[in-house]
């Protein structure tokens, strides 16, 4: 039970620094504003997503009608909300590299298959800046760099419009069980299932209902839901089409199975799989409705005021030196206020002077002196140590690493430049070497957005390489 509880919290943990750090509140906000304009692509762009289609080639290739469609839904796409739902892997909570997201299909009479406009991920070794494509995805020939997958079945969409369409980001309330009652007993199938209490069992049978509906079979059938790697639950619900639709659908039966015996069957996605974790953040009272998207929060919590800048997370945490008692991570943004250092026996000062962290209590021959000092592997004074500390191995170390993982590098840039001045000369150490390598990260993800860096066939780079060090906070071996 113990071992159980430390799961749960870690767990709920990442969720919650996800939301944190993963859709700036900045992001949220351009990107509203501009979708509210009427400028998708703007959106988009503020949203960090890659558009990988052309409205005119849609026209020509797949009609002008289905192009109007494709227009219509992306003048609906709220990226940011997007962002904010796409799946994640443990242990950072970054976007599942390498998947393809169905948001909507397009089915024309006498097409053989439907078109899908899909969301896709690049793979792990590209995933700098952790952003997003967008396409068009027929069967044919992938749009874009080579690299991206087909869409998967596990993670479509298309049936939870919801989760990116603005118009109907209402509908959140009711499809994840928010407005249900969660204190009764499960359903009796359900007594096979592990860790049931991360399911969201009250709404698998309406939500198979409509999976079945949608591949064409309106009075029921079966489906899979995906329990872990390797089981699978074969779930059988049938639909009454004498009641005008009133009568919830029935579970006519429910048996655990290996995953390979379950091959054709319609996949539950996992959307409709799982507990959301805003609505687990915000009842186990891990997260205020302020601090979460304000698509999100006006679903989950109608009633709740929000604050008054509106965004999702506002405010940085701020952290400690613990060797020199110094506050050395204001709220960025804020005023720059001088901090406070232990000197030989005195309270003295450093802050920001023309853009750079410098001792101010004292004189520039002792500061020359001193550096000389040191140079010659002296000890220098504290005040000077702890600069020297705040530029090689600061203690916030960690969220500017994570800020740049999730692709908010002016969030990260911001801590640096809001902590070491605008103008800071950083030294060598650990803060040199994360901004280096989100550097050449950047550069890996430019060569396969240009299709000049794809590996070698059978070796592609491991997700754990510099990108990923392995200096970061340990996390729970499963997410989902």
């Amino acid at each position: 039970m113990l071992t159980t509880t430390a799961f749960e919290d870690s767990r709920l943990s990442l969720w919650l620094r996800v939301r944190e750090i993963a859709v700036p509140p900045l992001m949220i906000e351009s990107a509203t504003a501009r979708r509210i304009a009427g400028d998708w692509a703007g959106a988009c762009a503020a949203a960090g997503f890659d558009t990988d289609l052309d409205l005119r080639t849609a026209g020509r290739v797949h009609g002008r009608e289905l192009a109007a469609r494709v227009r219509a839904d992306l003048r609906l796409l709220a990226p940011d909300l997007l962002r904010w739902h796409m799946p994640r892997t443990a242990p950072d909570g970054l976007l599942r590299p390498g998947t393809s997201v169905t948001l909507t299909r397009y089915d024309e009479p006498g097409r053989t298959r439907p078109v899908h406009l899909v969301a896709r991920t690049t793979p792990a070794w590209a995933d700098a800046g952790q952003r997003i494509s967008l396409a068009l995805w027929d069967g044919s020939a992938s749009a874009g760099p080579d690299g991206y997958r087909a869409p998967d079945r596990r993670f479509r969409l298309d049936l939870h419009r919801h989760l990116w369409d603005a118009s109907r980001s209402g509908e959140l309330r009711w499809r994840s069980g928010a407005e249900g009652d969660t204190t009764g007993p499960a359903p009796g199938w359900a007594a096979c299932l592990p860790d049931a209490g991360r399911f969201a069992l009250g709404r698998w049978a309406a939500e198979t209902a409509l999976l079945l509906t949608a591949e064409g079979r309106a009075g029921g059938g079966r489906a899979v839901v995906r329990l872990g790697a390797r089981r699978r639950l074969l779930l059988d619900v049938r639909t009454s089409t004498t009641s005008g639709g009133g009568r919830p659908p029935d579970v006519l039966s429910a048996e655990v199975s290996r995953a390979g015996a379950c091959a054709g069957l319609p996949v539950l996605p996992d959307a409709a799989t799982w507990v959301l974790p805003d609505l687990e953040l915000l009842r186990g009272g891990w997260i205020t409705s302020g601090r979460l998207h304000p698509l999100v929060a006006a679903a989950l919590t109608p009633g709740a005021p929000r604050p008054p800048d509106g965004g999702a997370g506002a405010g940085a945490r701020t952290g400690t030196c613990s060797d020199s008692g110094v506050d050395l991570a204001a709220d960025v943004g804020g005023p720059a206020v001088p901090r406070v250092v232990d000197c030989r026996g005195a309270r003295h000062r450093i802050g920001l002077v023309d853009g750079e962290l410098v001792p101010l209590d004292h004189p520039p021959a002792e500061i020359r002196r001193e550096e000389l000092l040191a140079a010659l592997t002296g000890t220098p004074l504290p005040c000077l140590q702890v600069i020297d500390a705040a530029h090689r191995r600061p203690d916030w170390l960690t969220e500017v690493r994570d800020r740049l993982a999730h692709g908010d590098t002016a969030g990260a840039l911001a801590r640096v430049e809001g902590v070491l001045g605008t103008e800071a000369r950083l030294r060598d150490g650990e803060l040199r070497d994360v901004l280096l390598d989100a550097a050449r990260r950047r550069v890996r993800h430019g060569l396969f957005r240009a299709g000049l860096a794809l590996p070698a066939p059978g070796r592609e780079p491991s997700a754990r390489t510099a990108s990923r060090p392995a200096t970061r906070r340990s996390r729970p071996a499963a997410f989902r």
